[in-house]
């Protein structure tokens, strides 16, 4: 029974802490802005760790491997993977939404809207990929810019060999220093995410009652089915039975992490936990996890689904036409990848989807508050993938 309470000491108090934020925000609402602080403050610790782990993680991974063929075998596993999960997740959503059908859906012109960017495409292609000065790397806003560099740095520590070995002892240790951070700083993670969560019940429990309560049902009951379903499918696909029972015993403390912080970036430390512990090599989940976090987005393929869908019904276009099917998955494929890995971070994917479509002003707030409502258990589908697409990639990598 020691045993038992120890292993799941964490989840324990973490659920407690969740369970006390929700009723919390239930019952005394205006006392959330008083202890929202204590979230905001784990919150920024979680980041501001993140970010460093990031760069050593994925520099030390290619810069540790020994074999090139490897590499550059785990690199194109990894990315049919996430094509692959993420095309599933879009078209498995397409159906959900042709046999159950939603009409009567309105936007609200209360709605406050971002504008969009004034600048051109091709620049904000450049701010996707990289960024002006080096000190901005290390921004969770410029994450992808941060992945190219550490693969670039991890390229170039591997190529210097001999006079390249201290280096590769730094970003070993980094890693290592990082990683025991990043523990103490969950050690907090009951009170933060208690005080998220309150927070989020608080702000966005009467909103699901409202206009969007059969798009958004209609969500959450194929992302729960998709999470259950086709997670179980991968990991039986990844290790059999005993992959199966691995994943769901591991995925409990990640999967509360994202539905508490909504934040796949947030998530991620408790992935490499729950990776390591079903025994995934740390040159492959040091890779797919952090890469995934921005790149590999399954919650995020199923919510563009379903937004272009709502904002179709509002202006009264036919979502099912074979041109406007082959758009969408093209533009879920790009916007899977281009929602960072922090809280409400699809605002750049939906402003994109209206551009390409050419849809009027009046769909932008619909598609705004459908992505805000359906963050949470986005956020489940996005960073818990990326455990069952580490455990995927190392299925078909193993020598």
């Amino acid at each position: 029974m020691k045993e038992v309470l120890k292993n799941y000491s964490g989840i324990l108090f973490l659920l407690l802490g969740i369970t006390i934020g929700s009723i919390i925000g239930i019952v005394a609402p205006s006392f959330v802005e008083y202890i929202k602080p204590l979230g905001d403050i784990f919150l920024n610790l979680l980041f501001v760790s993140v970010v460093p782990l990031v760069f050593f993680a994925v520099s030390n991974s290619i810069a540790s491997l020994e074999q090139q063929s490897k590499f550059g075998k785990i690199i194109l596993v990894m990315a049919l993977t996430f094509l692959f999960f993420i095309l599933t997740a879009a078209i498995f959503t397409i159906c959900a939404v042709y046999l159950f059908p939603v009409s009567g859906v309105s936007g609200s012109s209360d709605m406050i809207t971002e504008a969009a960017s004034e600048d051109s495409w091709g620049n904000r292609i450049v701010s996707f990929f990289t960024v002006g000065e080096f000190t901005a790397l290390f921004s969770r806003q410029n994450m992808l810019a941060l992945l190219i560099f550490a693969f670039m740095t991890g390229f170039a520590a591997r190529k210097t060999g001999e006079a390249g070995k201290p280096f590769r002892v730094f970003i070993a240790s980094g890693y290592e220093v990082m990683k025991e951070l990043l523990l103490l700083v969950m050690k907090l993670a009951p009170i933060g995410l208690g005080a998220y969560f309150a927070y989020q019940v608080s702000t966005l429990g009467p909103q699901l009652f409202g206009f969007y309560a059969k798009p958004l049902g209609l969500y959450y009951i194929a992302g729960i089915i998709y999470f259950l379903v086709f997670f179980s499918i991968y990991a039986f696909m990844a290790s059999g039975q005993k992959g199966v029972k691995s994943f769901w015993t591991n995925a409990i403390y990640p999967t509360l992490t994202a539905i508490s912080t909504c934040s796949s970036f947030a998530t991620m430390p408790a992935n490499l936990q729950a990776a390591s512990k079903i025994g995934i090599p740390s040159s492959i989940a040091n890779l797919v996890i952090p890469i995934g976090t921005t790149l590999h987005k399954n919650g995020s393929s199923m919510s563009s689904i379903i937004k272009i869908y709502v904002a179709f019904l509002i202006i009264g276009k036919d979502f099912f036409d074979p041109s406007n099917l082959l758009l969408a998955l093209g533009i879920t494929v790009f916007v899977s990848i281009v929602a960072g890995g922090i809280p409400n971070g699809g605002y750049i994917g939906e402003m994109l989807m209206i551009s390409v479509y050419k849809l009027p002003q009046e769909a932008i707030p619909a598609v705004m508050i459908i992505g805000t409502l359906v963050d949470p258990l986005a956020t489940v589908l996005n960073s818990v993938g990326d455990i069952v697409a580490a455990m995927f990639v190392n299925r078909f990598v193993k020598d």
